[in-house]
């Protein structure tokens, strides 16, 4: 699959903004049989045909996305209130960051070059603090038990428990 960017003011013409990039992103298996229907369905069968389209052949841009994707009714339909598209991207990479990737990774996936910009897309949470907590716990614990396993020094009462050949 293939993500094409345009360039314009919001695609690397101003200062600090990178231009559109293209890369090759894996997607989560379980969304891949309604991708395929939806390829089979409304997608051409040209190797460079694009995936999402809007009802006139033309592809999505920001300016025709909410119109062309009714984006307010599927909200309503949905029950959720003031979300932007743009707050997917976020959610996806919050999910992606607490997979346990790390920054290098989320960098590549998301497209960004600079530690900072992957950065806004990583929240601390309860969860992740909790997990944290227990594998240091998990840690101490086999720490602990491995030390209850070494002979002391001094303790050591020579060869006695070994097993030896009889005979």
């Amino acid at each position: 699959m293939r993500s094409v960017g345009t360039a314009g003011p919001a695609c690397g013409a101003r200062p600090g903004v990178p231009p559109p990039s293209r890369r090759t992103v894996s997607i989560p298996s379980v969304i891949i049989p309604i991708l395929t229907e939806h390829l089979a369905t409304y997608v051409d069968e040209a190797e460079d045909a694009f995936v999402f389209l809007g009802k006139r052949g033309a592809f999505l841009r920001g300016s025709n996305f909410r119109r062309e994707t009714k984006w307010a009714d599927a909200l309503k339909e949905m029950g959720v209130q003031g979300l932007h598209f743009h707050d997917l991207r976020h959610t996806g990479n919050t999910l992606a960051a607490q997979s346990g990737a790390s920054l290098a990774d989320l960098k590549a996936r998301m497209g960004h070059d600079s530690d900072r910009a992957a950065l806004i897309y990583q929240h601390a949470t309860r969860d992740a603090d909790q997990k944290i907590a227990d594998a240091l716990s998990a840690r101490v614990k086999a720490e602990r038990k491995k030390a209850k396993k070494k002979p002391k020094r001094g303790d050591d009462d020579g060869s006695a428990g070994v097993l030896v050949p009889a005979g």
